[in-house]
């Protein structure tokens, strides 16, 4: 299907968008108080007591509070390229944010590192396939090596048949979680002309490429998929 040429993400600087960001992700991605706690565990895996951990997409702050909360003595460099997004993480951080230095911009705003880990979350799905394969090796080159790298995101088979069964199947879990059904379908719609999306196999060659190995699916909530993979 051809993709729209609307900046799929320009919704994360709408002050409404921003603000209801944290229950609809809920809503929308099976598992995602768990994938919170599952990523925290992978990092804590490799990462030293006193880890420095890289965040991509860091916007909102979900991710940032779990692992803060989970691990009391990690520290945090968050990026974002949306400043509302950033101001709500923020917000959410609350007294945890004397550990996390939110950094506005793309990965190559933060420190060259190296860091002990790095995680993206629900955030790669935005980034078109020229600009994700830069964003991988970017990420590689800023950690330690045999550092764990968490990422999960949209991703499912892309043939035609396919593709539109895991939209479908996205919809539906949408409506089950009490989504608005008109809302979910259109939402489905807007993501399968808008996203550059790929399938899992072409996720894991995209990390093998850009330099990452010991690559693990973790997580498969219906339409998402999450890897560890490794500096």
């Amino acid at each position: 299907m051809a993709q729209s040429n609307v900046d799929p993400s320009a919704h994360f600087n709408d002050p409404l968008a921003v603000s209801a960001y944290a229950d609809k992700t809920r809503r929308l991605v099976p598992g995602w108080s768990d994938l919170q706690t599952m990523t925290a565990l992978l990092v804590a895996e490799r990462a030293p007591e006193y880890a420095n951990v890289l965040v991509i997409g860091a916007g909102g702050g979900v991710e940032l509070k779990a692992l803060a909360q989970a691990y009391p003595q990690w520290r945090f460099v968050g990026v974002d390229p949306s400043k509302p997004m950033l101001a709500l993480a923020e917000a959410a951080l609350g007294p945890l944010a004397d550990r996390v230095q939110l950094h506005h911009g793309y990965v190559e705003t933060a420190a060259a590192g190296p860091f002990d880990a790095a995680t993206c979350l629900l955030t790669m799905h935005f980034v078109s396939i020229e600009e994700r394969s830069r964003t991988l090796k970017e990420i590689r080159r800023r950690l330690k090596p045999g550092a764990p790298f968490v990422l999960a995101h949209m991703s499912f088979p892309q043939a035609p048949g396919e593709r539109d069964l895991w939209l479908s199947r996205y919809a539906a879990f949408a409506i089950a979680s009490g989504v608005d059904p008109e809302d979910a379908r259109n939402a489905a719609s807007a993501i399968g002309s808008r996203l550059p999306l790929l399938g899992p196999d072409e996720e894991e060659r995209m990390l093998r490429e850009a330099g990452f190995t010991g690559t693990q699916l973790f997580y498969a909530g219906l339409a998402f998929r999450g890897w560890v993979a490794y500096a």
